[in-house]
């Protein structure tokens, strides 16, 4: 606006001097008069307007002499003669400087990884910009190979699996990492370095999926595993009370007691094996003939490899069918061992 201000009031001027040397005629004076407000006319129209520079806010400006950085301007207006200082005009706005590039990781897994680089030129040496580097460009590309090499170097101290699981604190790392190598000796300030995306390859990437997947069914077979020696507890105490209420009903009459006794340890056999198998035991059967020619299924229980949990599952129903076999009133010592065996008939009153 200032400088279209000047154009009008310098074109007037140019007019009033022209007028002045047309209506002069034969008087010389006011020729030579009109003449010279003309030429002062041309000349300010030439040099004025075109030396008043405006600096936005966010620019800040070199102006050479001639050539030569000599000082700065900031956001305003000013007057510098056009043919002797030229400005060098630098956005003082924080930059964001994308870098795409390719890294390893501490196994030899390859990542393409995508940067944003945040910085601000430091307005206190934009004279050394402007001597040091001639442009802002130059400074990018300096700051670009900082950040690759930084990068690069962070990223290689971690396993592929690491920088996955902890991204989130890998990124602060290469900002640090990336603030400390670039001094003063680039006159820019670094606001920020974000890693916006690491990408592995589409192999690598089935092999982390697959190994999670792994990893849920392995809990979730762990949680049944457990959730199957609750149950099978819970199971035991109920046929321990359903079967000890039959005892009791039953005193009063010896043999009654041994017979229920021995259908409550078959049953109780019969869940023994049931429950071993639904825990993986490893059971092995054969046929049995007693000295009466009654045939049995002999039941080889495997505690091989099994956790003590499991085990003790076993043993407990195991104490409980040799307690109800012999209803001596007293329970049985602990079986121990690498194996356990359980006889069940095939026939009615076959041995137990």
């Amino acid at each position: 606006m200032i400088a279209g201000f000047f154009v009008i009031l310098f074109l007037a001027v140019v007019a009033v001097g022209v007028l002045l040397v047309l209506k002069a005629k034969k008087d010389k004076t006011t020729k030579i008069v009109g003449i010279a407000v003309a030429c002062v006319g041309v000349l300010a129209l030439i040099t004025v307007p075109a030396s008043i520079r405006t600096i936005q806010t966010g620019e800040i400006a070199v102006v050479k002499h001639l050539g030569e950085a000599t000082k700065v301007r900031t956001a305003g207006t000013y007057f510098d003669f056009w043919i002797t200082e030229k400005y060098e005009i630098y956005d003082a706005k924080v930059q964001n400087l994308e870098i795409k590039t390719m890294s390893y990781s501490k196994d030899a897994q390859t990542m393409d990884v995508v940067m944003i680089v945040q910085y601000q030129i430091d307005q206190t040496k934009a004279i050394e910009i402007a001597r040091q580097y001639g442009s802002v460009s130059i400074i990018e590309n300096r700051l670009a190979s900082i950040a690759v090499e930084k990068t690069k170097s962070t990223l290689s101290s971690y396993s592929a699996m690491t920088i996955i699981e902890t991204r989130s604190s890998v990124s602060p790392e290469v900002e640090n990492v990336i603030k400390m190598a670039v001094d003063e000796e680039y006159c820019v300030n670094i606001v920020a370095v974000v890693l916006t995306n690491i990408d592995f390859s589409s192999a690598f990437e089935q092999t982390v999926e697959d190994k999670m997947i792994a990893e849920q069914e392995k809990l979730k077979a762990e949680y049944e595993k457990q959730t199957a020696i609750v149950n099978a507890e819970k199971e035991l105490e109920v046929a321990k009370l359903a079967a000890q209420a039959k005892i009791e009903q039953a005193k009063a009459d010896a043999q009654s007691q041994i017979e229920i006794a021995n259908a409550e340890a078959k049953a109780i056999k019969i869940k023994a094996i049931e429950v071993a198998r639904a825990l993986g035991f490893t059971i092995d059967e054969k046929v049995v003939t007693d000295e009466d020619g009654a045939e049995s299924i002999e039941y080889t229980i495997n505690f091989d490899g099994k956790s003590a949990d499991e085990i003790k599952l076993i043993t407990d129903y195991l104490q409980y069918i040799e307690y109800l076999a012999k209803w001596d009133g007293k329970l049985p010592n602990v079986v121990t061992g690498d194996s356990s065996s359980v006889i069940i008939p095939t026939t009615p009153g076959g041995s137990n």
